[in-house]
């Protein structure tokens, strides 16, 4: 298991904080919305306007954290971040009329929209080379088996303590923030390293004229739109256009949850054994997105009698995209990190970030648009963007150093070496 040996002071602290966020937050997720209409007693639309109102407001943040990083350092955002999701969560129960609600799930929304970014931001500031790949796919897998090991908890929470329960998830969720907050505070300092040249100028203006790095996040854009049809859009095409049974989409879910839980680490170090660059690794992974969303189509097409058979195709469908997220994912993020030059890591992730944000906040409304007119049209229209995004991520890669694109093993513990510069 040399590919989960850790290899830098404080990683044991780093994934078992990305382990317990985890299950905190697969307690809470798959049971808010009926949360907030317990306590608030508001009507649906209304907290889906909320809601909406207040995501939108989070991603508008994300460039605000990005600046933050740069000037007070990935793991003091992390951490303050960390305390600001704990006690938004405690809050919870104290949501019982518009006003409350609204400041909770604003807060809720900023912690939830921002932290990834000071989270890939505090990565590489800890880990050089393959390190930064491997910490990807572990933080992956532990997240997917975390959030699957928290809905079953709250499940059980829930069934036992009846209303009482969805208080309890949400207390529960509080405290794995704060706890995985205490771990980061275990984490030391990132190591100093030289400066590859001075300081950029400029703020976020530099990220803009950054061409090579936003063909990155436009190539993110388009292939990530795909990620979000697993739970937006595949529950309405099975029901409504193949017929599946309500009680069995589920298990498309399971089986991408626990392949990712279980084989992400793994196959992540095949990929990176069976390639020399990480842009064309993460273009093989998005080719597969494209593969099982034209193979989506295709079933929309033949439509097989029988349940056993559309849920095979499902499934078989399901399986491949789920392997190239297992290959995409990875080699993305960590690219993401290396092309960022360290001054302005905070900004250029922020940037990064963004490409995910808009493409969960897009996916929804397209979707269900399409839908109305084919079933058939937003697997289409995914399989086209992850083939276009896997096109322009090949093509970035020749405008990128080397040092940023390949596969370099890590220093080994102790020795001195400095990363790339863009």
């Amino acid at each position: 298991m040399s590919f989960i040996r850790p290899r830098f002071p404080g990683e044991r602290a780093l994934i078992s904080g990305i382990a317990v966020d985890a299950v905190g937050s697969g307690m809470y997720i798959p049971f808010s919305l009926v949360f907030f209409r317990h306590v608030t007693g508001l009507p649906l639309p209304v907290i889906g306007l909320v809601l909406t109102v207040t995501g939108l407001v989070g991603i508008a943040a994300v460039p605000l954290v990005g600046v933050a990083v740069d000037r007070f350092g990935a793991r003091t955002m992390q951490i303050s971040v960390y305390v600001v999701r704990g006690l938004s969560f405690a809050c919870f129960p104290l949501a019982d009329a518009l006003p409350v609600f609204a400041v909770v799930a604003l807060l809720t929304s900023v912690g939830t929209r921002v932290f990834p970014t000071t989270q890939e931001a505090r990565i590489a500031e800890l880990a050089e080379g393959t390190d930064r790949d491997r910490l990807q796919a572990l933080s992956r897998s532990l997240g997917n088996a975390g959030l699957g090991a928290g809905t079953l908890l709250a499940s059980v929470v829930i069934a036992g303590a009846g209303d009482f329960g969805y208080t309890v998830t949400a207390l529960v969720n509080a405290a794995s923030f704060l706890l995985a907050g205490l771990l980061a505070t275990c984490i030391p300092a990132a190591p100093r390293r030289p400066p590859a040249g001075p300081r950029p100028r400029g703020g976020y203006r530099v990220v803009a004229k950054d061409r090579p790095f936003l063909g990155l996040v436009c190539a993110n854009l388009l292939v990530v739109l795909g990620f979000s049809a697993l739970t937006t859009l595949l529950p309405l095409y099975a029901t409504d256009w193949l017929d599946v049974p309500e009680g069995l989409v589920g298990s498309a879910f399971l089986l991408n949850t626990v392949l990712c839980a279980a084989l992400g680490v793994p196959v992540a170090a095949l990929t990176r054994r069976c390639f020399t660059t990480r842009p064309r690794a993460a273009a093989v992974g998005a080719a597969l997105f494209s593969l099982s969303f034209l193979a989506q189509a295709a079933l929309g097409t033949v439509r097989p009698h029988g349940v056993p058979l559309l849920l095979a195709g499902l499934l078989g469908a399901v399986f491949v995209m789920t392997v190239g997220e297992m290959m995409y994912a990875p080699s993305a993020g960590a690219l993401a990190q290396f092309a960022a030059p360290q001054p302005l890591r905070g900004r250029y992730l922020a940037t990064y970030q963004l490409s995910w944000s808009l493409a969960y906040a897009l996916g929804p409304t397209v979707f269900t648009s399409l839908l109305t007119v084919d079933g058939r049209l937003p697997w289409l229209l995914v399989a086209t963007t992850a083939t276009l995004g896997s096109l322009l991520l090949l093509r970035v890669e020749r405008r990128l150093p080397s040092g940023v694109v390949a596969f370099v093993p890590a220093p080994a513990p102790g020795s001195t070496t400095t990363t790339a510069a863009k």
